[in-house]
């Protein structure tokens, strides 16, 4: 028995120590999580303002290359009038040639704004690496948390168990069935006891029965002395 109780004594010391071990990394999994969802949400805030510029700039694009093409034609429109003779060439080289520098000017800014663009693209896409990422490292989290749990539930009802069956012979309980079990086999012993003797008393009555009964004696010979009066032959 003793060999049990140290056995039992083992095994309720190791999932104490599991517990104490794992009641920590629960608490630290849990704060973890709580910081990569704040990181999370930081990371689609960025995000979405970082998609916001490369649109801004995908439509400056747009907007700066139409200005582009529209001074382009004025330079043109301007040049025309002057072959059809209506300005002077002079003033229509001076408005031609400060459309074409509107021009090269609005051109600087569409490379500019291409530049942007493809930064911001970039921007984008590390951005939403990280947001995976993030997301991946939270469902991941979330299911060690599951397991720890699980665990901690295990290692608990490990350890109630196990400290219940040490303590079985300290308080008394396995000494107590051994009491009953031998009260019990004394009271079977003492019922058959009394079972023989129960027999063995009315053996003995019936003998004296048998040699005191009188009565029946008595009966039989009156009834033999009736029937030779009666002329009964035996």
């Amino acid at each position: 028995m003793n060999f049990f109780k140290r056995l039992f004594k083992i095994g309720q010391a190791e999932a104490n120590a599991a517990i104490d071990n794992m009641e920590d990394p629960i608490k630290m999994t849990e704060q973890g999580i709580r910081d990569l969802r704040i990181d999370l949400e930081k990371s689609l805030e960025s995000l979405a303002q970082v998609k916001a510029l490369a649109i801004r700039a995908k439509n400056d694009i747009e907007e700066f290359t139409t200005k582009a093409n529209d001074y382009e034609q004025k330079a043109m429109l301007v040049l025309t009038k002057a072959k059809n003779g209506e300005l002077e060439f002079n003033e229509a080289d001076d408005l031609a040639k400060q459309a074409l520098l509107k021009k090269q000017e609005i051109h600087l800014q569409i490379e500019n704004a291409k530049n942007e663009a493809t930064s911001f693209d970039n921007s984008v896409a590390q951005l939403e690496g990280n947001v995976h990422e993030i997301k991946g490292t939270i469902s991941k989290w979330e299911n060690e948390l599951k397991t720890l749990k699980a665990r901690v539930k295990v290692s608990k009802a490990t350890k109630n168990l196990n400290k219940q069956m040490a303590e079985m012979d300290s308080s008394g309980t396995v000494a107590m069935l051994e009491r009953m079990k031998e009260k019990v086999q004394q009271e079977e012993a003492l019922a058959e006891a009394y079972g023989d003797l129960s027999k063995s008393s009315k053996t003995v009555d019936q003998k004296l029965n048998e040699l005191t009964d009188t009565k029946n004696k008595t009966a039989e010979d009156n009834l033999a002395q009736l029937k030779k009066q009666l002329g009964f032959e035996d």
